[in-house]
Order: structure tokens, then sequence, then C-alpha cells
């Protein structure tokens, strides 16, 4: 059975239009076989540029027969291709062609490279956590749904602020007024909480995040939470605007005073394809251009090593400065030292 890649691209740009068409004859020439959603195959049939064959997705082939999503465009197209995959596990390799892309692997300029790299099958998958929102008013379940990035509780007016109580594992926290909470996953870190003054947090940490936005409160830090307890935002019944759900900043829903907001670790992971075993940190760097200026490195262990021994002090045993040579160190009369007795009297009489 023929491979089936799936090409996704934001086709409002034509260098993602161009993308996608050499993409997809990069595959079809490769033997795999290239498939384009219905929208993103009438864009690319707009312009004059010769397309290579492709198969429609649920028309000539079904999502679960996808090996792999190639998204092409920054971190709101994976984000996008990732609700579409949600319910089947397929991995997404993403390629930048935006701004910053953190969960991209790769850039427009390696983009032969890339596909290449899926013809031979050269890559891993690395799961990322997601969380799983649910929307309560009164007794009343409203919403279900979920986030790779973060759900956050915003205030729907923007002259004044929403007054909220956060809570995290059924317990109470502090109450306080903001402009919203930014409830997230360690991959959500590097997005809207990053923005919000909280911490980055590795990828492979299991952790929730909880970050309050401008909050008039004394306490108002943003927090790491177990991955095994449940965060949860209400909007104060006192509150007199309405507040608004974002998850990943597509899906939203109103959210009228007296509304509750859990968030927990969603049981299903989203699968993110690697081909490159590259260091978070070394990501960090690249993707936010910090400056390393002045760093040397750590010292190799053959040198540390040495450097070691040579540091050890060399002890030499000396005598005391009172005892010459050829004489004989004098003792107390009391010490456990064997000699002759005293001829009279004392401890050994």
């Amino acid at each position: 059975m023929s491979r089936k890649i799936l090409v996704m691209a934001h086709m409002g740009r034509q260098e993602a239009k161009d993308a996608a068409r050499d993409s997809c004859r990069q595959l079809h020439d490769a033997g795999l076989v290239p498939v384009l959603s219905r929208a993103d195959l009438d864009a690319l049939q707009e312009d004059i540029e010769p397309l290579a064959p492709v198969e429609v997705l649920e028309e000539d082939v079904s999502l679960r027969q996808i090996e792999l999503v190639m998204v092409l465009g920054g971190d709101g197209s994976i984000l996008r291709a990732a609700e579409l995959v949600r319910r089947v596990d397929t991995p997404l390799l993403g390629v930048n062609l935006g701004h910053v892309g953190f969960l991209a692997e790769s850039e427009r300029s390696d983009l032969a490279g890339t596909v290449e790299a899926v013809v031979d099958g050269r890559y891993t998958v690395e799961q990322r956590m997601a969380i799983d929102v649910t929307v309560w008013q009164g007794e009343h379940k409203v919403l279900h749904t979920w986030a790779l990035n973060e759900a956050s509780v915003e205030k729907g007016n923007r002259e004044k602020m929403i007054e909220v109580v956060v809570e995290v594992d059924r317990r109470p926290l502090s109450t306080f007024g903001c402009d919203g909470v930014v409830l997230a996953t360690p991959t959500g870190s590097t997005a809207y909480a990053f923005s919000a003054g909280g911490p980055v947090v590795w990828p492979e940490v299991e952790a929730l995040l909880m970050v309050p936005l401008s909050a008039h409160a004394l306490f108002s830090r943003p927090l790491v939470i177990s991955p095994n307890s449940m965060m949860a935002v209400e909007v104060l019944t006192r509150t007199d605007t309405r507040g608004v759900l974002w998850c990943d900043g597509r899906r939203t829903t109103e959210l009228p005073p007296g509304s509750r907001i859990e968030v927990v670790r969603s049981p299903r992971a989203v699968n993110l394809a690697r081909m490159h075993r590259t260091p978070f940190s070394e990501r960090l760097v690249r993707k936010f251009e910090l400056p390393t200026t002045g760093w040397r490195g750590p010292v190799p262990p053959e040198e540390a090593a040495a450097a070691r021994t040579a540091a050890l002090p060399t002890v030499a045993a000396e005598p005391p400065a009172h005892a010459g040579v050829g004489r004989e160190m004098p003792y107390p009369a009391d010490s456990d030292v064997p000699g002759p007795a005293p001829s009279s009297g004392g401890p050994g009489a």
C-alpha cells in the first residue's frame, strides 16, 4: 500500500502555496501519495502553475490512512492541523513559514531535505501533553474541548476587569480582579503564558501552569502545578462583566458571571514528528535569538580529570622543628609508649 502524506499550508500566502506545490511534486516523484484537503486543492488550482497528481482528503483517502501531516506555515497552522488529527493521533511535521515557529521542525530553506527525510522515514515521534477543558454554568456542562498550548479565561470588556477565584485540586487559592488567567501546558509555556510572564517549562517536564494576567492582588505569581491536579477558574457572580474562553486562540465561548472552567491533563497527547534530536535549550536560543556571547562551555571530561589530578597537593612528612637527626623524640612520662620502668615510684613501680 502506498504511503500517504497529507500536506497542509496557509493558502493565504503565496510562499505557502509554492511550498505546498513543491512538496507534492517531490513526494509524488519519490513514489509517495500527496494528499490535500479539497479547500487547499482548489486554492492551488487557482494558480497557473502545474500541480503533481494528488488525492483528496475524505474523498479519495480517509484521515486514518494518513501516515504523516506536513504543515507548511507558522505555529497557528500547526495548531489548526492538531485540531484536524485530534481523533486519530497522526504525527505532525512543521515547516516554518511564519515568524517564530516554535513548534516547527525545519525552515523553508530546508524544505527539500525535510521531504527527503519523510520519504526515507527518518523521523521520530515526540508526544506533547494536551489539556481537556470543561465549562460549567451551575450544574450544566455547556462545553467540553481541549487545547495543546493553553486555555485562557479573559475579560470580555476592554474597559473593565473580570473578577475571578482560582482553584487547584478543588481548593480555592485567591480571589482577584484581572485581565484574565492563562492555564497552559509545557508546550504552551513559550506561547501566551510566556508573554504574560510565566516560566519556560521544558517539554519533557510533566506539569501544568497557571498564569494570572495583570492581576490586582498581592499574590498573583505564576504557578507550576502537578500534572495530576485539576485547575479551575470561577467567574464571580458579583462581577459586572462577562468573560470569554479561548482555547489555543482558535476556539472561543462566552463566560457569563457564575461560569466555572475546569482544566485537567488530557489522556491523549499530540504527536509531533522530529527529524533532529535538538536540545530544547538550543531551540530556545535559535527561535528567540537569545544572546550567548562569552559562553565557553563545559570542560571536556579528560581535561577535567587532568586538572583535578594536577590540583592535588603534595604532602611531605617532615620532622618537627625541635627534632634533630639522630635524636630521640621526648615523650611525656605518662604516655603509652614502651620503655624502661622508672627506678622508683611512679606508674611503673
